[in-house]
């Protein structure tokens, strides 16, 4: 055990964590996304895996340690409902519920459709699948940056 780190975030997730830079993005997704397969596009080349969690809850875990971009408008999106692109399902809610305490701040959700968020999340630096079985558990979360108290914000 770590001190002060949440106990889901296992070594290859902190590694993961810590090797991302400011702007790469990262994919929590829920058990039906095709995980496997678009993560071995990802620049990390490899799925990780938070089995046995919700996606709300792995957020809560990753966002414990990652800033969120500050520099962009939308550093978190999610998976749109397939031909209700308003409709926010109860896992959405809850991720924003997750997001916005971690940020001290609300940051709202950018929208993608399913077959677009399948193209950015092969891009993306890492994907790690939850044991999420409600659908659209699926986010992108764009890495932000940790300055020093007196360093210039450009």
């Amino acid at each position: 055990m770590l001190k002060n780190l949440d106990p889901l975030l296992n070594a290859d997730i902190l590694h993961a964590l810590r090797s991302m830079g400011h702007g790469d993005e990262l994919v929590i997704c829920d058990a039906n996304f095709p995980a496997s397969a678009v993560a071995r596009e990802s620049v990390l080349g490899k799925l990780l895996r938070l089995d046995g969690v919700s996606s709300p809850r792995a957020i809560r875990a990753v966002l414990s340690v990652m800033p969120l971009d500050t520099f962009i408008e939308r550093p978190a999106s999610r998976m749109e409902v397939v031909g209700e692109p308003n409709t926010i399902p109860a896992v959405q809610r809850e991720a924003q519920i997750e997001i916005n305490a971690a940020e001290g701040r609300d940051v709202p959700f950018a929208s993608i459709e399913r077959f677009a968020f399948y193209e950015r999340a092969r891009k993306a630096y890492c994907v790690i699948a939850t044991g999420e079985e409600r659908g659209y558990g699926c986010f992108v979360f764009t890495k932000g940056v940790l300055l020093a108290p007196d360093a210039p914000r450009s």
